[in-house]
């Protein structure tokens, strides 16, 4: 008697498959082609397809996904002597974006080029240092920055200072006044080991703002975000702290567990 039972579904088509894996095994076929790029680049997909035993198919497919990404980009191979006809053949390159699938040595270098410079000029040289990259990171904003007349006006003109240089900064209203949280800090494994960066940038807040200024928290130390209290115009102006309260100078870090809200 024919055996006339339906053929078994695939995991895929219960849905039941290993969807998971076969992503992993997308993401380092791809990786697998950025990384040929690094290291060959410029090439074409089909020298990329040889190299990995892929078809040229499914080679563009990932090359299509990292230029749609932005990570690479391509530009027409020279013609031999100016012969040949049709298209002239694309050859593959990773812009930065892609490279830094790879990582830089970057912070590295930066960690030890102030360990030097602290050896050779103690830990003034390094504030030094940091007082000038702050200076030169803020002041093409300054104008824009001071020009809003009171410190919640001009915290929200930061935010948007420090966006424009890769701080994805935001601000938010809290009962006392504004806080400005910077979502990513581009130098947070080199203040991890010197926080006159932190300390440098935060005193130069207080100077943009007109006011002081608490840092609650600090991606250098594990927090989510970089979180800087700036009290409003009435805070500002209440006269004497409640007794016991601390005295603190413009741009004073003060740290509280956990990146919580400005008491």
């Amino acid at each position: 008697m024919k055996n006339t039972a339906p053929a078994p579904r695939t995991p895929e088509e219960t849905g039941t498959g290993p969807t998971g894996a076969g992503q992993q095994a997308d993401g380092r076929t791809r990786q697998g082609v950025a990384r040929l790029l690094l290291e060959r680049g410029p090439v074409t997909a089909v020298a990329i397809a040889e190299a990995l035993g892929l078809s040229p198919t499914a080679v563009r497919r990932h090359l299509d996904a990292l230029v749609a990404d932005g990570e690479a980009y391509t530009r027409d191979a020279p013609r031999v002597d100016g012969r040949g006809r049709g298209r002239p053949a694309k050859l593959f390159l990773l812009t930065e974006t892609g490279r830094s699938r790879f990582g830089h040595a970057y912070d590295d270098l930066a960690i030890a080029a102030l360990r030097f410079l602290a050896e050779r000029g103690g830990e003034q040289a390094v504030r030094a240092f940091a007082e000038r990259r702050v200076a030169t990171l803020v002041d093409r904003h300054r104008e824009d920055v001071t020009a809003p007349g009171d410190p919640a006006g001009r915290a929200r003109a930061l935010a948007l200072a420090l966006t424009r240089e890769g701080y994805a900064a935001t601000t938010r209203g809290v009962g006392s006044g504004e806080q400005l949280c910077q979502h990513h800090c581009p130098v947070a494994h080199v203040a991890a080991e010197f926080p006159q960066l932190c300390e440098v940038e935060t005193a130069m807040f207080a100077d943009l703002l007109g006011t002081h200024v608490q840092r609650l928290a600090t991606i250098a130390h594990g927090d989510a975000a970089c979180t800087t209290h700036v009290p409003n115009a009435e805070a500002t102006q209440a006269g004497p702290r409640p007794a016991g309260a601390p005295d603190r100078a413009p741009g004073t870090v003060q740290r509280v567990p956990d990146g919580g809200e400005s008491p």
